[in-house]
């Protein structure tokens, strides 16, 4: 992400979850819950807000910190999506933005935009 404002992680946390959304076909009423994290230097706004700005005001939204690694990757937003679904693990795509590629397994089915499926 590139700035800790509310208006970068606002606009970065509908673009994720749009994407996670696309990716794997799920409508809003299969969802269970959305959990959103961010390394500690996103403090500007909840990413949670993003998803009510959507209209998925029945959804349970939570947030918080992933653990302060040294080194590890900073100002960096993670959504994890649980949703019902018939899908093996395996079919579940994943979604990685930006520099957050660099997270992903090599084995891991991803997706970065229609063009790169």
């Amino acid at each position: 992400m590139s700035e800790n404002t509310k208006e970068a992680i606002i606009a970065a946390s509908k673009e994720l979850l749009q994407n996670l959304m696309e990716a794997n076909e799920v409508e809003i009423s299969d969802v269970a819950c959305i959990l959103f994290t961010t390394t500690p230097d996103l403090n500007a706004a909840f990413p949670a807000a993003a998803a009510r700005e959507l209209g998925w005001t029945q959804v349970p939204l939570l947030c918080g910190y992933e653990i302060n690694v040294p080194g590890s990757l900073s100002s960096c937003l993670r959504i994890l999506v649980l949703f019902n679904t018939n899908k093996k693990n395996e079919e579940i795509i994943h979604v990685y933005l930006g520099d957050a590629v660099t997270l992903r397994d090599e084995g891991e089915r991803i997706w970065q935009g229609e063009d790169k499926k």
